[in-house]
C-alpha cells in the first residue's frame, strides 16, 4: 500500500466552517420552539462563536505539529539555513585634478556605498586590498598589430570589444597605454617608480573555454602567449616588471600588477596614433608586447582601468564586548551585527590568565573536551561555547565577570541587495585625501550576493542530501551537489554526455551545466555565464563525491536569443506606453534563464517555445485587449505566425529586443 494512503488527514476547517456546522446541529438537539433565534445577539450564538474560535485555534496549533516535527528532524540531520552571502564588485577611485603628488594609497577596508533599491540603508562595501591610485590618467589606448598603431581609446571608454593585438595577434604585437595628467597639473618629467594595478576585462569566451574537466588533481593554468611589459624612455623601450598577471596573457579578466623601477627613465612623448596636433600634450607610454604568441583565438578586451580594486559587501567591527563567562555549560553570546561573514570572526577570552584567542568553527561536534572552540551561527550572530564533552567550558573570571569575552574583529554583510547595477556606487564613507569622491564608481555590476536560504529550499536540500549521502551517483545527485558548491542558481546534469563528443553517448560521462546566480539589469542582455573560477570550484566539489568510474565535466550554458514582434490592441482606458513596458517585462521574465518558464524556476533546458503560451503570457498584462499579429525570431531566424519554435538541445533562452507596437482598436488599419 502506498505510504500516502497511510498519511493522517489534517483538519483544515476554519472559523466559518466550524460555526456553520454548529448552527446546522442546533435543530437536531434542541426543539425549534426552544431555540429559533440564530442572530449574533442571541447568547447561545455568542457561545457557539466563542467555541468555534477556540476550536479554530486548537486546529491551527495541531496542524503545526507536523511542520515542527519536520524542522526538528532537519536539526537532527544537522541541516541549518544557509546564511546570506556578500556580493563582490570592482570599484574605481579617481584622483582629484588638484593633487600634486604622483599617487595616493587607498587603504585596506576603505568603505564605499551605493543607495539601496529597497528604500533601506545604503549598501556598504569594503576594499579587499590596498590600492595605489595613480594621479596620471589613462588617456590613450592603442592596439599595435606589428605593423601599425590603431587607437581603441573610444572602444575602451564605452566598453566595446576590441582586439588589443590586432586580428592575428602576431609576435611583437602590443597593447600600448598612454598616461597623462589632468589639464593644469604640473606634469612631472618622470613616471612614478611604484607598483600599481591595471584591471583588464576580457570579453567572455574570447579565448577561454566553456568547459572544465573534473577528476584530475588541480593543475597550473598556462598562458597561450608570453607578454613582456616595457616603458618608453624617449628613444628605447625598457623592460619593466610584471609582478602578477591574473589574466594569463589577456585571456581572462583579472588584475595585472606592474612595477616601474626607479631607473626606468620613462619620458613623455607622442606615439603611434597619438600624434602631436598642437593641442594634446605628450604622454608616458607603457606597452605589453607579445614575445611568444600561440593564441587559439586572439583575445578581445572590453576595458582597461587604473585605480580599480575589488570590494566586498561588508562592514568591519572591532573590539565589540560580548559579555562575560560564568563557568556554565553551553554558554552563548550574540554579535550585534548580522549576517556575519564566516571566517572573519576573531574572539578573545580572559579567564583570569590574560586574554587568549578562541577558535571560531561552524559546529562543535568534532571538538574534544579541551578544545577552545566556539560555534558560530552566521545568520543570528550567536557564538556558542562547549559543554565539556564537545568543546571546553569557559571559566568564569571574578575580576571581570561581565566583559571578559571580546570580539576582536568580525565582518558582516550579505544579501541580494548587494548585487547593485553598474555605476551604482557613488559615495565614499572612509575619507581619503586626494580621491575624487564625487566620481568613484563601479563600471560593472556587483555579483555573488545571496539572501538567507528559505525553509522550503532547506527542506528540498535535506531531501536531496539524504538521498545522495554526499555522493554523486544519480543525475539528481549531480544537480543537487553542483548547487551546493557555489553561487549557482540552476544546474542541469546530462548523462552519457561528453562535450568534446556531443553527438556520441559516452559511457560513464556526466556533464553538468551551471547557471550562476546573477541579477538582471534592466535594458541589458541577460545571459549569465559562470566564470572559469566558478566552474573549477564546482568541479573540485563534484570530484570529491563522484564514483571512481565517472568522468565529470562542468560546462557553461549555451544561449539563444529570442525576440518577439507583435502588434497589440490595448483597451480604450489603458495607457499604451505602460502596456508596452509591461508586455516587454512579461516576455523578458518569461524567457529568463533563472526566473522564467511556466513555473517561474527558469526556462527549461532545451524547452520549445510554444506559440500559444507566448500569447497567454501577453494576455496576463492588464490593458491588453487582443493581439493582431505575433511572430518570433530566434538567433536572427524568423518563424511564421502560429509556429512553435524549437531550441537547441540543453540550450537556454535570453531575451533580445522585443519589437512591440501597442495601438487602440480605432488606430488599426482595416
Amino acid at each position: 500500500m502506498p505510504l500516502v494512503q497511510s498519511a493522517p488527514t489534517i483538519d483544515d476547517r476554519q472559523f466559518d466552517d466550524i460555526f456553520n456546522e454548529m448552527k446546522t446541529r442546533i435543530a437536531r438537539y434542541v426543539p425549534e420552539w426552544v431555540w429559533n433565534d440564530y442572530n449574533d445577539s442571541d447568547p447561545g450564538i455568542t457561545l457557539a462563536q466563542l467555541m468555534a474560535w477556540l476550536s479554530e485555534m486548537m486546529i491551527y496549533r495541531m496542524n503545526k505539529v507536523p511542520e515542527l516535527n519536520y524542522i526538528k528532524f532537519l536539526e537532527l540531520l544537522g541541516i541549518e539555513l544557509q546564511a546570506a552571502q556578500p556580493a563582490r564588485v570592482d570599484v574605481t577611485f579617481p584622483v582629484k585634478n588638484t593633487v600634486s603628488i604622483p599617487y595616493i594609497n587607498v587603504g585596506l577596508r576603505t568603505q564605499i556605498s551605493a543607495p539601496s533599491d529597497d528604500s533601506g540603508p545604503p549598501v556598504v562595501y569594503e576594499t579587499e586590498k590596498t590600492l595605489v591610485a595613480l594621479t596620471a590618467q589613462l588617456q590613450s589606448v592603442q592596439a599595435f598589430d606589428g605593423f601599425a598603431h590603431t587607437s581603441v581609446s573610444t572602444d575602451n571608454d564605452v566598453m566595446q570589444p576590441y582586439a588589443p593585438f590586432g586580428e592575428l595577434a602576431p609576435v611583437d604585437a602590443a597593447l600600448v597605454l598612454g598616461f597623462g595628467y589632468p589639464s593644469g597639473y604640473p606634469t612631472p618629467e618622470a613616471f612614478p617608480a611604484v607598483a600599481f594595478d591595471l584591471m583588464l576585462y576580457v570579453k567572455e569566451n574570447s579565448s577561454a573555454g566553456t568547459m572544465v574537466t573534473c577528476g584530475l588533481p588541480p593543475s597550473a593554468s598556462f598562458a597561450p602567449a608570453r607578454l613582456q611589459w616595457e616603458a618608453w624612455n624617449g628613444a628605447l623601450w625598457n623592460r619593466i616588471d610584471a609582478l602578477k598577471d591574473d589574466t594569463l596573457a589577456l585571456t581572462r579578466t583579472g588584475v595585472l600588477t606592474l612595477r616601474v623601477p626607479s631607473n626606468a627613465g620613462i619620458k613623455r612623448d607622442f606615439m603611434g596614433a597619438y600624434e602631436n596636433d598642437g593641442t594634446n600634450p605628450p604622454l608616458f607610454w607603457i606597452r605589453g608586447r607579445l614575445i611568444k604568441a600561440q593564441y587559439e583565438n586572439p583575445p578581445l578586451l572590453i576595458n582597461v582601468r587604473t585605480n580599480t580594486v575589488m570590494a566586498l559587501q561588508a562592514q568591519t567591527v572591532q573590539g565589540e564586548v560580548l559579555g562575560g563567562t560564568d563557568g556554565s555549560r553551553n554558554q552563548s553570546w550574540t554579535l550585534a551585527n548580522t549576517p556575519v561573514i564566516s571566517g572573519s570572526v576573531q574572539v578573545q577570552m580572559d579567564e583570569g590568565m590574560g586574554a587568549a584567542p578562541w577558535k571560531v568553527v561552524s559546529d562543535l561536534l568534532g571538538c574534544d573536551e579541551q578544545a577552545t572552540d566556539l560555534a558560530l551561527d552566521p545568520t543570528s550572530g550567536t557564538l556558542k561555547a562547549g559543554d565539556g564533552v564537545h568543546g571546553a567550558v569557559p571559566v568564569a573570571n571574578p575580576n571581570n565577570p561581565d566583559a571578559n569575552v571580546i570580539a576582536v574583529e568580525y565582518r558582516y554583510g550579505g544579501g541580494t541587495r548587494g548585487n547593485v547595477a553598474a555605476n551604482a556606487i557613488n559615495a565614499m564613507l572612509t575619507p581619503v585625501d586626494g580621491i575624487d569622491t564625487g566620481n568613484i564608481t563601479n563600471a560593472f555590476s556587483a555579483a555573488g550576493g545571496t539572501d538567507e536560504e528559505s525553509i522550503d529550499d532547506a527542506k528540498d536540500r535535506a531531501r536531496r542530501m539524504v538521498r545522495s549521502q554526499c555522493r554523486a551517483v544519480t543525475i539528481d545527485d549531480f544537480e543537487y551537489l553542483a548547487k551546493q558548491a557555489g553561487n549557482i542558481a540552476r544546474a542541469k546534469a546530462l548523462a552519457l554526455y561528453n562535450p568534446q563528443f556531443p553527438t556520441v553517448q559516452v559511457p560513464g560521462a556526466v556533464s553538468v551545466i551551471i547557471v550562476p546566480n546573477a541579477k538582471r539589469d534592466p535594458g541589458e542582455l541577460f545571459a549569465p555565464k559562470p566564470s572559469e573560477g566558478l566552474m573549477r570550484t564546482v568541479c573540485a566539489y563534484l570530484d570529491q563525491r563522484r564514483l571512481l568510474t565517472t568522468e565529470v565535466y562542468v560546462i557553461a550554458p549555451s544561449y539563444q536569443q529570442i525576440a518577439v514582434t507583435a502588434q497589440i490592441i490595448a483597451n480604450d482606458a489603458a495607457d499604451t506606453a505602460a502596456v508596452q513596458d509591461a508586455v516587454t517585462e512579461a516576455l523578458t521574465s518569461y524567457f529568463d534563464p533563472i526566473i522564467g518558464g511556466d513555473d517561474g524556476k527558469g526556462w527549461p533546458f532545451g524547452g520549445t517555445i510554444y506559440y500559444s503560451k507566448v500569447h497567454q503570457r501577453i494576455f496576463t498584462v492588464n490593458g491588453v485587449d487582443s493581439i493582431e499579429s505575433l511572430t518570433m525570431t530566434l538567433d536572427s531566424v524568423d518563424y511564421a505566425e502560429c509556429t512553435d519554435v524549437p531550441i537547441n538541445a540543453h540550450g537556454l533562452l535570453c531575451s533580445g529586443t522585443h519589437w512591440l507596437e501597442v495601438l487602440y482598436a480605432d488606430e488599426v488599419s482595416p
